[in-house]
């Protein structure tokens, strides 16, 4: 079990041994309750922020207070890019569905809508470089090595 997760058990008044099962059986009365704990306490939807990978990165490259700060700025940038996609993308959608139900086809709104989500990968695909781009600049020779060891291995995306 992740070191951090017993520590997070043990902090929260829960089971903190090895058990994951004697865990369930102590803290949920059923299976699927069990499961709705785990999903509000680490569900993706979660609000994490950058802190994650941030604190991970902070840690895996050794980077100091300077370079941490740096790398928050980075990382929050990459975050409001990435969710503003998002939205264009839940956007084009709608307006593709809506395209979809009407009695007449528009190919010149269809064609719009999709471009909307090109021109959107293409702002995120350009914030991905210059993020990498501030990074290389951040840091030193070995830790550049090392985040180029976590963006091959898929430990650390882009």
């Amino acid at each position: 079990m992740y070191p951090g997760f017993l520590y997070w058990r043990k902090r929260a008044g829960r089971y903190c041994g090895n058990d994951l099962s004697a865990f369930l059986q102590q803290s949920c009365d059923s299976p699927s309750e069990a499961a709705d704990a785990y999903r509000a306490e680490f569900s993706p939807g979660a609000s994490f922020g950058v802190r994650r990978p941030l604190r991970f990165l902070a840690w895996k490259l050794e980077l100091n207070e300077k370079q941490t700060a740096e790398l928050a700025k980075v990382l929050a940038e990459l975050k409001t890019e990435r969710a503003q996609a998002d939205v264009e993308g839940r956007r084009a959608a709608s307006a593709l569905a809506d395209l979809a139900s009407a009695a007449e086809f528009d190919l010149a709104k269809a064609k719009e809508a999709a471009d909307l989500k090109v021109k959107s990968a293409e702002r995120v695909s350009g914030a991905i470089v210059a993020a990498l781009s501030r990074l290389h600049a951040l840091l030193d020779p070995d830790q550049r090595e090392r985040l180029a060891y976590l963006v091959r291995t898929g430990i650390v995306q882009l």
